[in-house]
């Protein structure tokens, strides 16, 4: 005869193992779940630093951004009070020595002519 009592039935071995396989998933989910919430932590702490963080450097770059802009029209305005004090220079001496001025225009157009004429002379040839 054999003995039923030391020997485990075929569906006890089967109940057994996916009692171990439920327990073993149920084990898993769990770990997997605290290691979740605790990254979801971890990621909201660092939002909550950088928060700060990029504000300041938002702000920061909105400062540097605004003081270019504000140099860009310092410099420009004095580029145009510096060049309408050279148009005023020209003409006042175009105004007390006419002949002179002339002169000088003409010995300049005559000069950037003839360089005209050697550079297109050299780009021929």
């Amino acid at each position: 005869m054999l003995d039923t009592t030391t020997r485990a039935s075929p569906n006890n071995l089967a109940d057994q193992a996916a009692l171990s396989a439920d327990h073993a998933i149920r084990s898993t989910q769990h770990m997997a779940n605290e290691a979740l919430d605790s990254l979801a932590g971890s990621v909201q702490d660092l939002r909550q630093q950088a928060s700060p963080l990029l504000d300041r450097t938002s702000a920061t770059a909105s400062a540097l951004a605004q003081r270019g802009v504000d140099a860009v029209r310092g410099s420009s305005q004095q580029w145009r009070e510096q060049a309408h004090r050279a148009s005023d220079g020209t003409l006042n001496y175009i105004k007390d020595e006419p002949v002179k001025s002339i002169l000088i225009a003409a010995v300049t157009g005559a000069a950037l002519m003839a360089l005209v004429g050697l550079l297109s002379a050299r780009h021929r040839g």
